[in-house]
């Protein structure tokens, strides 16, 4: 029987999904910005907070009951940063108006303020990458939220008692 104590197999399925989803997402969006300079604006940035807490809250099920609220509430934390790049993927294709604000890599040494005055203007209308058409936030919302969706079905499925 299943307990709030022990896991079923797909509980277990669910909670390696629910680690591993943020887990490579926030590795890819690490190796783009520092790997290929791909450095992230302002929505890019609210879309990694969930993943991290997503990747928390995956930790937390592993000693902590009721561990599948645990893994539920890592899902959720996935599905919010896919729904923040739905939002953002919007943006970037022109479907709706973002904010109006941008943010600016700086990088360490010299002079601050001439560090600022040097750094770029990462936009967050407009894609620095995409794949198939798809740009990195799409992508965050189609792996994202199948992922979410995948990770709450598993959670969902009728337990077999012994």
């Amino acid at each position: 029987m299943t307990t709030a104590q022990t896991l079923g197999p797909s509980d277990r399925l669910a909670r390696a999904l629910a680690f591993a989803i943020p887990a490579l997402l926030l590795g890819g969006a690490y190796i783009g910005q520092y790997g290929f300079g791909l450095y992230p604006c302002e929505m890019c940035m609210w879309q990694r907070w969930p993943h991290f807490a997503a990747i928390a809250l995956a930790l937390v099920s592993g000693f902590m009951a009721p561990r599948q609220l645990w893994i539920a509430l890592a899902g959720l934390a996935i599905l919010t940063s896919g729904m923040i790049g739905a939002f953002h993927a919007g943006v970037e294709y022109g479907w709706w108006e973002g904010i109006t604000s941008c943010a600016i890599a700086v990088e360490g040494g010299g002079d601050p303020l001439e560090a600022v005055m040097g750094a770029p203007i990462i936009r967050c209308d407009k894609a620095p990458w995409d794949l198939f058409g798809i740009s990195l936030a799409g992508w965050n919302f189609i792996i994202s939220s199948g992922g979410a969706i995948a990770i709450l079905s598993l959670l969902a499925r009728k337990r077999k008692t012994a």
